[in-house]
């Protein structure tokens, strides 16, 4: 990489270290928020499609329809509606992030073997405890590969989200596009890679603490 680049890189963080701060702080907060409310909707719709059979039909077609849409698609669209600001951020970033987590939820309960339910029932157990004791706790390592993918998307997202008013690390980014300035264009990427890595390590340790009776030897 050029040394200039260097030199500035180095300049703007001599001068702008709090305005750095601040976006990247702007960028997790999103980030976070909507990550929460894809997984409650994800997980809650993925269990109510295992539950009602007619209701998958309807469910997952939708979420994969918006899948499909482009990110910036989603966040200019919906700013007739919402208006600009970090809630018609979050609001796309959610209907972005739901699919993967809704997808894995639905494939993950529907792997449980059908011995260890009929074994749970055989035992007493209602329906909501051989759910949450059974088919939960053996579907959450599909469920979590969703969380992860989900993740990666609303953090690469986000910084799309910049463009309606959300703040964040998108801002730094957009700037050097329109001051052709390349070390904020390297700031920027270096900056949501390294937010990328760091979410999937915490989230692959979180599914390990829960998980860990795989992992003993």
């Amino acid at each position: 990489m050029d040394n200039n680049i260097w030199l500035q890189m180095k300049d703007y963080f001599a001068e702008n270290m709090g305005d750095f701060l601040i976006a990247v702080k702007e960028h997790l907060e999103v980030s976070l928020i909507a990550l929460l409310i894809a997984i409650i909707i994800g997980i809650s719709c993925g269990y109510v499609c295992f539950k009602y059979k007619k209701m998958e039909s309807k469910i997952i077609p939708f979420f994969q329809v918006l899948r499909v849409i482009p990110s910036l698609a989603i966040l200019l669209l919906l700013i007739p509606i919402m208006g600009t600001g970090i809630k018609s951020a979050i609001i796309a970033l959610v209907l972005l992030s739901v699919p993967p987590v809704l997808m894995n939820t639905v494939v993950g309960i529907k792997e449980v073997p059908g011995f260890l339910i009929e074994s749970a029932y055989g035992m007493g157990m209602t329906e909501r405890q051989v759910f949450w004791k059974v088919q939960l706790p053996l579907a959450l390592p599909l469920i979590f590969t969703g969380i992860k993918i989900a993740t990666i998307e609303i953090i690469a997202s986000a910084t799309l989200a910049a463009k309606i008013g959300s703040g964040g690390i998108g801002e730094i980014i957009f700037t050097g596009l329109g001051l052709n300035r390349t070390d904020l264009l390297v700031i920027g990427g270096i900056t949501v890679g390294l937010m990328t890595i760091l979410a999937s390590f915490i989230i692959e340790l979180i599914n390990r603490m829960l998980m860990r009776y795989k992992y003993l030897k």
